[in-house]
């Protein structure tokens, strides 16, 4: 969704024309959320604060507030053009400066500048906030500042933030003399209902910034350095929070693709934390939500301390290298990211001798999921078909009855949880709003949470019980490919572990151990598709809907293989259940409409067989994807149009068969002029509901 990014140099001398580079480097780090306008703050010159109308400090800064509807580009230029109108003076150098700056993903109010972030406090920019998320008491907010004489010019809901923000600072003034900048903006989250991250910025506070967050994430990045002033060496080892003189960068992001470059030290804010950046230090407080509305008055947080951490990452995962775009990149590098998920957990005592699995964020909890009254997968989009992919498998090693779970539809429906219920979150992002909700409906109910990601440090990862990171890299295109066969793998160990006490399925489980040492080559060898994906898309780009049909452990590969076409390709696109085709769907059948048949060796081989007849006799025109060796058995005589990909165990199959789709998708996408990594309308992290 929205990204928020921001920069503070401490005594550390940067030009005005770096600051803005920084802050846009930072923003197109967090292109791949989605977003469809952009804008930033910095601050113009130093001037009396007489001229700024009202009792400001001396030092305080006029600030400047660039916003644009489109891409990142389109700011810049919009900037540079200002800059040389007003003859801003790009190599003025500050030793302390605050910029914000943030990319909108449209939820209230078209794409527009007026609607574009940040957002004012009104005339004098007294208050700024950049937001991701959404304020679900806007409009009880707004109706109240109204009656007190605010105006509003945008129809966003963040408005009402910088507007409160003054509102509260000027009777806070008034009635006990100069708040500061967290006293203000705690009591702002006291009267804010939702899911939010924010960064505060404001000319009654030059130089600090404070962030906050409730639901949205949220990191702080900090760089500090030895002794010289210009920003010389930096430390390589800090490990808590400092108040010191020493020069320092601070960075605040909503994702830790932005701060990567800068640092590796972070900290990630966890929710109802205010963080406070002044005179190069940083301080934390708590919001204590209850007793802020029991009391009825200004909260009273208590001051927190947080040791950083360290980014597992590196600069060249968020780079594209030699490909064109992100999403092929990670296409490709999909026998690399199931290596690295499988790194570690795979055990062997010897050549060719098995010992198992080990999943250490799970063994402490494998008993009590034996014992679970059934499991429960939840998930959103991508994510819950790679749960439904699992599924089958799940239940045979376990024995424990499966259920499926679209987490919106959970809440909406406040659908059953027990507390004898094992429920398992599937999420990529770890910040999937939906999804967290259901989380927290489920801890309610007493379940066992499970958690399983792709983010280190999300909040699902820090408010589940228990779960496992799929360390399937920094997966940059919007239209999930490398996290989907990671999160498969995952679930597939996740149910080797968990049945790894039935003597009956010894063999079984070796077996499929076995293949998944091998999984990575079968892989390298199905992207030698490329070409023929390449051509099929050429066929197809002009058609306007595509079916694809699948059954058993290949449901979810129609499914997600559907989702892909419609996410990029911009194309209608329907995964069907293949035992459902007589129930309806087959009424769509003629001569002219594709449809991508998924028969591979498998238990439902024979009755995709007959699936495949029966749309030969309504003269379907047929795409089917098959084990390799049987293009003529599925398509005798050439009747149809056969993808022939290697065979693996069944429940590792849906692994093989999704990548020539993703191949399809990619291709259809660049051939029907589309933006690849960045689909129309869509975010990569949905932090709103």
């Amino acid at each position: 969704m929205c990204g928020i990014f921001a920069y503070l140099n401490y005594n550390v001398h940067r030009e005005r024309r770096y600051i803005l580079e920084l802050l846009f480097n930072g923003l197109r780090r967090l292109e791949y959320r989605g977003y469809d306008s952009a804008g930033i703050s910095i601050d113009s010159d130093s001037v009396p604060s007489a001229d700024l109308g009202r009792n400001f400090p001396a030092n305080s800064m006029n600030p400047l507030v660039f916003r644009q509807e489109g891409k990142i580009d389109q700011l810049v230029r919009s900037v540079y053009e200002e800059v040389d109108e007003t003859r801003l003076d790009l190599d003025q150098t500050f030793s302390v400066h605050t910029g914000i700056a943030h990319t909108r993903w449209a939820t209230h109010g078209p794409p527009s500048p007026r609607n574009s972030h940040p957002q004012s406090s009104g005339e004098g920019n007294e208050f700024l906030v950049v937001h991701n998320g959404i304020v679900t008491n806007y409009v009880v907010l707004k109706e109240t500042l109204v009656r007190h004489g605010f105006k509003f010019e945008s129809e966003t809901d963040t408005e009402v933030i910088p507007k409160l923000a003054k509102f509260v600072f000027d009777k806070l003034s008034e009635e006990g003399g100069r708040p500061t900048f967290s006293q203000v903006v705690l009591e702002v989250m006291r009267q804010l209902e939702g899911a939010y991250a924010l960064i505060f910025k404001s000319p009654h506070y030059p130089n600090e910034l404070v962030a906050c967050k409730r639901g949205s994430p949220l990191l702080l990045g900090l760089k500090e350095f030895k002794e010289n002033s210009d920003g010389g060496t930096p430390f390589n080892d800090v490990k808590f929070l400092t108040k010191t003189d020493n020069p320092k960068e601070l960075f605040l992001s909503s994702d830790a693709n932005a701060l990567i470059e800068h640092t590796k030290q972070v900290l990630v804010i966890e929710d109802d934390e205010v963080v406070h950046l002044k005179d190069g230090g940083i301080s934390i407080l708590k919001f204590d939500s209850d007793n802020a509305k029991a009391t009825g008055g200004l909260p009273r947080p208590a001051s927190v301390q947080r040791a950083l951490s360290i980014l597992e990452m590196e600069v060249e995962q968020i780079k594209k290298g030699n490909y064109e775009h992100y999403m092929q990149k990670e296409i490709h590098e999909q026998p690399e990211s199931l290596k690295t998920t499988m790194s570690g957990r795979l055990i062997q005592e010897g050549p060719g001798k098995v010992k198992g699995i080990l999943l250490g964020g799970l063994k402490d909890y494998l008993k009590t999921i034996r014992r679970s009254r059934r499991i429960v997968f939840i998930g959103c989009g991508t994510s819950y078909n790679a749960a439904l992919a699992a599924r089958p498998f799940v239940e045979e090693l376990s024995g424990v009855p499966v259920s499926m779970e679209i987490a919106s539809d959970l809440l909406d429906r406040q659908g059953p949880i027990y507390r004898e219920d094992t429920a398992v979150f599937v999420s990529q992002s770890g910040e999937t709003a939906d999804t967290l909700l259901a989380l927290d409906y489920a801890k309610k109910n007493g379940a066992l949470c499970v958690g399983i990601t792709n983010t280190v440090g999300s909040a699902l990862a820090r408010n589940t019980h228990c779960g496992i990171h799929i360390n399937a890299g920094a997966e940059i295109g919007v239209a999930s490919t490398k996290a989907y066969t990671s999160q498969i793998v995952v679930m597939t160990m996740l149910a080797l572990a968990v049945g790894d006490d039935s003597i009956s399925s010894k063999s079984r489980r070796e077996a499929i151990i076995d293949n998944l040492f091998d999984l990575p080559n079968k892989v390298r060898e199905v992207l030698q598709l490329d070409d023929e994906m390449k051509d099929l898309a050429k066929l197809l780009m002009d058609e306007q809907s595509l079916l694809m049909f699948g059954r058993g452990y290949n449901y979810a590969t129609a499914l997600e293989g559907a989702l892909k076409v419609k996410e990029v390709a911009l194309m209608h696109s329907e995964g069907m259940l293949a035992g459902e085709m007589k129930h309806g769907p087959l009424a769509l059948v003629d001569e002219t409409l594709p449809i991508v048949v998924i028969a591979t060796r498998d238990a439902c081989f024979s009755k995709q067989q007959s699936v495949i007849q029966q749309l030969h006799a309504r003269k379907g025109r047929l795409i089917v994807m098959c084990t390799k060796g049987d293009a003529s058995v599925v398509c005798p005589g050439g009747s149809c149009r056969a993808i022939e990909v290697p065979a693996v165990e069944d429940c590792l199959q849906p692994v093989i068969n999704i990548i020539p789709l993703q191949l399809l998708a990619y291709h259809l996408t660049v051939l029907r002029g589309f933006d690849v990594d960045q689909p129309r309308n869509l975010a990569k992290s949905v932090t709103t509901q």
